[in-house]
Parts: C-alpha cells; sequence; structure tokens
C-alpha cells in the first residue's frame, strides 16, 4: 500500500470521526437545553479516544459544549494524551518494522 494512500485514509478517518464527534456533541447541547435525555459523558469521551477529539475541541470552543466542567475536562484530556500516545507507538512499531525489513 502507498504512502499517500495510508495518509488519505488516515486523514479521511480523522474527519469523519471527527464530524461525528462534533455532531454528537451538538445533539447532547441541544438535548440539555430542552432537557432531553442526554449522551452520556463515557461515549463522548470514548469518541475522542478513537480519534474524534479534534471535533470535540471544536465543539468546546465553537459550541461551549463541556467546556467548563473540570472533571470531564480532565478526562478529555487524558483521552486525547492516550490517542496520541496509541499513535506514536503504532508510528514507533511501523519505523523499527521499516527499518528491520
Amino acid at each position: 500500500m502507498s504512502y499517500l494512500l495510508i495518509l488519505a485514509l488516515t486523514l479521511s478517518y480523522y474527519l469523519l470521526l471527527s464530524l461525528l464527534c462534533f455532531l454528537v456533541y451538538f445533539y447532547d447541547k441541544q438535548a440539555a437545553i430542552q432537557r432531553r435525555s442526554r449522551v452520556p459523558e463515557k461515549k463522548l469521551l470514548l469518541l475522542s479516544l478513537i480519534g474524534g477529539w479534534p471535533g470535540a475541541l471544536l465543539a468546546h470552543k465553537f459550541l461551549r459544549h463541556k467546556s467548563v466542567k473540570r472533571s470531564f475536562l480532565r478526562w478529555f484530556f487524558l483521552m486525547l494524551v492516550l490517542h496520541w500516545l496509541f499513535v506514536l507507538a503504532l508510528l514507533a512499531a511501523c519505523v523499527f518494522f521499516l527499518t528491520v525489513h
């Protein structure tokens, strides 16, 4: 598989997951305003962990949703760190694999 294809797939993954995450935040914000059933915080954090964190950051900024609650933000940034540690570990494994073979 070419490197450009891998890059395109990776960027598409982040873009789609970020859009989904932003939309889920939007839905949750509207549910909060209308006093309807909310999206559990664990689901919001899981979306961030699996790659939707750019959309979550945009939702924090532009929707002002979940941007003040400190306990949520602590978990959110922990998920962000865990996500990037996983990505860096994958990159290190790829570099190692390419240099060995």
